[in-house]
């Protein structure tokens, strides 16, 4: 099945009632929390932050799809572009990095932040506002599809059954999914529900999954990295205080 590359209209999304809770629920949450709530002024935010990246840095390169360069690459959640622009600074090149995120003030900050391919000239990523489940590129586009904490903030299970259909529709085939996302629920966030390694594979039906548990439960580091790196280190390589996922998915 072919999209048209055109961008998705908000009256073609799969479920408007879905679309309009997540809009609202992140509205609040721009209203609620501070703005400097996730800025790397925090030891707690740098430590998470360089765990992750080292944990996918390894994935990459296990997977034999490290270097980046010449790889096409789709951020479904793109949000600012942070990812993005770690990507780039891995090897990718700007011109094969495409994201698509449902807030536009977002998707503009990454304009900002990448730069805008509609400008003439311009070799900035394919940025684009839609809704990941009716995702607007062909077939087989990409070499590997990214998603953090996408999943966990979709209630409804239809929406993300389509999600997954569509991240699997436009990878190539033997192409990369890497997924990052809560493993469990939040008791203080009804606005997320966590997502279990067989749920994963109900949503992946005929995709090779293998995961592994990854980043100290954020309460936690909140209090113990300021305090202890090194503890912090060894506490989260227990496994059993970490709150994620990192998933490695191939299209077979």
């Amino acid at each position: 099945m072919k999209r048209d590359p055109s961008p998705v209209p908000f009256s073609r999304v799969s479920d408007t009632n879905e679309i309009e809770r997540i809009r609202v629920v992140y509205a609040d949450r721009e209203r609620r929390l501070p703005a400097d709530r996730y800025s790397f002024k925090w030891p707690h935010v740098v430590f998470a932050h360089q765990q992750r990246s080292r944990a996918l840095l390894q994935l990459l390169v296990d997977e034999s799809v490290f270097p980046l360069a010449g790889k096409t690459i789709l951020d479904v959640g793109c949000g600012e572009g942070q990812q993005l622009l770690e990507l780039v600074s891995w090897g990718a090149d700007r011109g094969d990095l495409t994201g698509i995120d449902l807030l536009d003030a977002r998707v503009m900050r990454a304009k900002t932040r990448l730069g805008d391919r509609s400008v003439e000239g311009s070799s900035a990523p394919d940025l684009r506002v839609g809704d990941a489940s009716l995702l607007p590129w062909p077939d087989g586009s990409f070499d590997i599809v990214h998603q953090n904490t996408v999943f966990t903030s979709i209630l409804d299970s239809a929406m993300r059954h389509a999600i997954a259909r569509e991240i699997v529709r436009v990878l190539k085939p033997g192409g990369l999914f890497v997924w990052y996302d809560f493993a469990f629920n939040n008791p203080r966030n009804p606005d997320v529900r966590g997502i279990g390694a067989a749920e994963i594979g109900s949503l992946l039906p005929g995709c090779e999954v293998r995961l592994r548990r990854i980043t100290l439960a954020p309460p936690i580091a909140r209090r113990l990295v300021p305090l202890s790196w090194v503890g912090s280190l060894m506490l989260e390589k227990l496994v059993v205080f970490n709150t994620h996922y990192l998933g490695m998915i191939r299209k077979r």
